[in-house]
């Protein structure tokens, strides 16, 4: 019998750690978003995270009970665990770009708000604005 109340808690413990990996740990999805960066903050009250907006715009057209064509934005919200990352889009912010992205299932305090995380800048546009360099102190 206690055997197989052992082999009951084992099999109850490896089903919540497997729940656990999928719901928090597994990538889920990857992608590349590309837009123009609205803005990436620090913020958080315990966990001090970085979080970021990018605006993609696109054309609206007319499908089902909407009529017309139009210009319409989507906002796609991202967390950055990387530090370094983060520091390069705190200076790129008005900037085209494209970011890869993973997606999780669920968040962590230490990780963002958001379920998307970028972990790689793959471009930046700088022809609308060319690079600045900022002086340390300023």
């Amino acid at each position: 019998m206690k055997k197989a109340i052992w082999i009951f808690i084992l099999v109850v413990l490896a089903g919540l750690s497997g729940l656990i990996y999928y719901k928090y740990f597994f990538v889920f999805g990857e992608g590349v978003k590309a837009g123009e960066l609205n803005y990436m903050v620090r913020k958080g009250v315990v966990f001090k995270t970085y979080e970021g907006k990018l605006i993609q715009s696109g054309f609206r057209s007319s499908s089902g009970k909407t009529a017309g064509t139009g210009i319409q934005s989507y906002e796609f919200e991202f967390s950055v665990v990387d530090k370094a990352i983060a520091d390069s889009l705190m200076l790129c912010s008005g900037r085209d770009m494209e970011l890869h992205y993973k997606e999780y299932k669920g968040t962590l305090p230490w990780r963002g708000f958001s379920r998307y995380v970028v972990d790689k800048i793959i471009s930046i546009d700088e022809s609308r604005y060319p690079k600045t360099q900022i002086s340390p102190g300023n």
